[in-house]
């Protein structure tokens, strides 16, 4: 595994660094937090002209081809800047449609999602929290060759602004894997509510009821009754991207403490000579490296189609943390400023706090570490 960045890698960072220093600078994050929609369409529209939406799209439906390993780096370099909307949550979502969507479908989706024409997220925790197969209790009921979904999704992102979501339903009594299934459902169906959820860290995510909401059996993705493993897949893929995108703003709240310590003077000396505080920074920098060489090493497997669902586990359960770590200790040592909303420290504090859960908690994820090497 080199852990070098190519060439080309190196271009696809500088270009993403410098498109959000211009487009989407501090000032915009701050708008796009009260913005009832949660991002820019016209932002949205030049990064599709980029060709950040079709990132991992294959070029045979208009997309760019690029590798998983491409895209995590490119996310790294996204999170550190911060970009506010449903771009995670839409790139994320689409390895499915690539991997397990008919030919139909992925005509169907794959070039609008490219081109910026259609936003997608996923419908997949519900009101009882669990991350395994029993949280999953939506109702899909076999209605001639079709389906009726009833039920609620929690914390689906972006709900209220996009386009289609992937929903995991049941379609089998019980509480197990089997028998659960994934739809691509259009979230202006008839009999679909949707209403944003205020959260710490202003992300919008949304509350999803759904009442006899109708779905053609042509938008079930992969097999009925399959749709665990898509599920898997999913979670997998974007526990390391949305870990990409935490080390990305770990990142940046180490470089922006290091600075502020070699620039605030306190009894005639920067803050930064004090022992103390250099223990502490120091700290920032060892879970900061720690968490390049997990993610680097989950990326790499599963850019290069090795197994990697361990390690993917162990990089979100370490980054989970270390954000959050490194976001409080940057609050602290920016001292009263640090806890002030006109200062960037608390924009990254913030998003640690949220980023938890989104694609699996902490918890969740040891627990899945725990069962990949043997212990039940």
């Amino acid at each position: 595994m080199d852990l070098r960045f190519t060439e080309q890698q190196e271009i696809l960072k500088k270009s993403a660094r410098d498109f959000l220093t211009k487009e989407c600078p501090k000032a915009k994050v701050r708008e796009l937090e009260k913005d009832p929609k949660g991002y820019d369409p016209a932002l949205w529209q030049k990064m599709a002209e980029l060709g950040w939406l079709g990132f991992n799209i294959p070029e045979d439906y208009e997309g760019m081809g690029y590798s998983f390993e491409d895209l995590n780096m490119h996310i790294e370099e996204v999170g550190k800047n911060i970009l506010p909307g449903p771009y995670i949550s839409t790139v994320v979502n689409t390895f499915a449609i690539v991997a397990e969507g008919t030919e139909e479908q992925k005509k169907e989706f794959l070039p609008k999602i490219s081109n910026g024409q259609l936003i997608l997220t996923l419908a997949w925790l519900e009101e009882n929290g669990q991350f395994d197969a029993s949280g999953i209790t939506l109702k899909a009921a076999h209605k001639g060759n079709d389906f009726v979904l009833n039920g609620t999704k929690m914390f689906v992102d972006s709900a209220h602004v996009s386009n289609y979501m992937i929903v995991i339903a049941r379609t089998k009594d019980g509480a197990g894997e089997d028998g659960i299934t994934a739809f691509l459902v259009d979230s202006k169906s008839a009999g679909l509510k949707t209403e944003v959820i205020p959260t710490i860290a202003a992300d919008h995510l949304c509350e999803v009821v759904f009442k006899d909401v109708a779905v053609s059996a042509k938008n079930v993705l992969g097999k009925v009754d399959k749709g665990w493993a898509i599920l898997q897949m999913l979670v997998r893929k974007g526990s390391i991207l949305k870990s990409a995108e935490s080390l990305g703003g770990l990142q940046a709240v180490v470089d922006m403490t290091i600075a502020y310590s070699k620039e605030r003077v306190q009894y005639d000396r920067p803050i930064g000579a004090f022992q103390a505080l250099q223990h502490k920074m120091s700290d920032m920098w060892i879970s900061m490296g720690t968490s390049k060489y997990l993610l680097y090493e989950a990326a790499w497997m599963e850019s290069e189609g090795m197994p990697s669902a361990k390690e993917a586990s162990m990089t979100k359960a370490y980054i989970n943390e270390a954000y959050k770590l490194v976001s409080a200790l940057g609050v602290k040592l920016h001292g009263g400023i640090g806890t002030s909303s006109d200062h960037d420290v608390p924009l990254y504090y913030r998003r640690a706090k949220a980023a938890d859960t989104v694609y699996g908690s902490t918890d969740f994820h040891r627990e899945m570490v725990a069962q990949q090497i043997g212990l039940k």
